[in-house]
């Protein structure tokens, strides 16, 4: 059986902090070999010229490949295709692709492109990350500079759209399977707190919303979500029916100056630990339970492996948010028959509850 490489599409307004997010990816890449594609339009590469190296053999200079020809959701069979048709013919295939959109970009067609001849069979959609500024969100403008969108939004000659910005962030977010509120150090607690609230009731069921400051997130929340978009598009639909769009990336300046000064900021936004519990009676009872657990304490991942009473297999258990995927992997052999679970989330995990709950599920440990 092949494996499908997985691509993780990221997409949000000029400034929301996309290219700043992609860097930290990528000097935090854990031994993953990433291959880029950046929807760069206009004048100047500027976020090529500013990923490429960064990532040293992460992400080579010759990985990182730019769309220049306009927003990628208009040019997906005459640009997108191509590239990608070009990368996967490769003989060193990335583990991992990632692609940055054009702030313009409807997210949704990009998705359907996935479902192409010859590129379904080999590359699956990881999963959608909206990036979204909660400074300019919060204050009704969407993107950090309305008037930078504008501008760009005349460069592109192939544009078919002229969506109003507060549709097009809808469209973002219906698409979206993780939603990244940037730059919440701009605002109190009480305004974070309610953007992400009005997020999650906008988003649909399941999407997680993250807040950072500075697009510092672990790899390991980042990528690896396991979505499959591309065979899930009735659920996220576009909310406006159009082709017409509105907002570009197409240099993340206000992102970067917001890396440069508040670069202390960030160190403990995410904690994990290690749970360790004994054998488990039920495994379909123990995935939902954890699945609920989850959701009561909003839990980014949960990974790991148990021991099944009366099972010789090892099972292997990874959670995105409250979806919660098992299955056997390997015989315990002389290891000891335990249940090892990692913990990832935002800081302020309760992990005494969260321990509490877990073991539990396990009454037979």
């Amino acid at each position: 059986m092949v494996t499908k490489i997985p691509a993780t599409i990221i997409t949000g307004f000029l400034g929301a902090g996309k290219t700043t997010l992609i860097r930290h990816m990528l000097q935090n890449a854990k031994g993953r070999r990433i291959a880029l594609i950046i929807n760069e339009f206009g004048d100047l590469g500027v976020d090529g010229d500013i990923l490429k190296g960064c990532g040293d053999e992460t992400c080579r200079e010759e990985d990182v490949m730019e769309l220049s020809n306009g927003c990628i959701c208009c040019t997906v069979a005459d640009d997108f295709i191509p590239t990608m048709e070009k990368l996967l013919a490769r003989e060193d295939k990335p583990d991992h692709i990632v692609i940055e959109t054009s702030g313009l970009a409807l997210p949704q067609p990009l998705v359907r492109a996935f479902n192409w001849p010859g590129i379904s069979t080999q590359v699956t959609v990881d999963g959608v990350v909206t990036v979204v500024d909660g400074k300019a969100v919060t204050e009704g403008r969407f993107a950090h500079s309305v008037e930078a969108v504008d501008a760009q939004r005349k460069l592109d000659e192939n544009l078919d759209h002229e969506t109003p910005l507060s549709e097009l962030f809808e469209d973002q977010v219906a698409c979206a399977d993780m939603i990244v509120v940037n730059k919440t150090d701009l605002l109190d607690a009480a305004e974070a707190d309610a953007l992400v609230a009005n997020l999650r009731s906008s988003a649909r069921d399941g999407v997680q919303v993250i807040t950072t400051s500075m697009g510092k997130l672990p790899v390991d929340v980042l990528l690896g979500q396991g979505i499959g978009a591309e065979a899930d598009l009735a659920s996220r639909h576009e909310v406006h029916h159009h082709h017409e769009h509105d907002g570009d990336d197409h240099h993340d300046e206000e992102g970067d100056d917001h890396d440069r000064h508040h670069h202390e900021h960030d160190h403990d936004a995410f904690e994990s630990f290690v749970v360790t519990l004994g054998e488990i009676a039920n495994a379909k009872a123990f995935a939902d339970q954890t699945s609920d657990i989850i959701r009561a304490h909003d839990i980014l991942r949960l990974k790991g492996f148990a021991a099944v009473q009366g099972k010789p297999m090892r099972l292997r258990l990874q959670a995105v948010g409250p979806r919660v995927d098992t299955y056997f992997d390997q015989p315990f052999g002389a290891a000891p028959r335990v249940t090892r679970l990692v913990v990832i989330g935002q800081a302020g995990l309760d992990r005494p509850v969260i321990e509490a709950a877990l073991h539990a599920c396990c009454p037979a440990g």
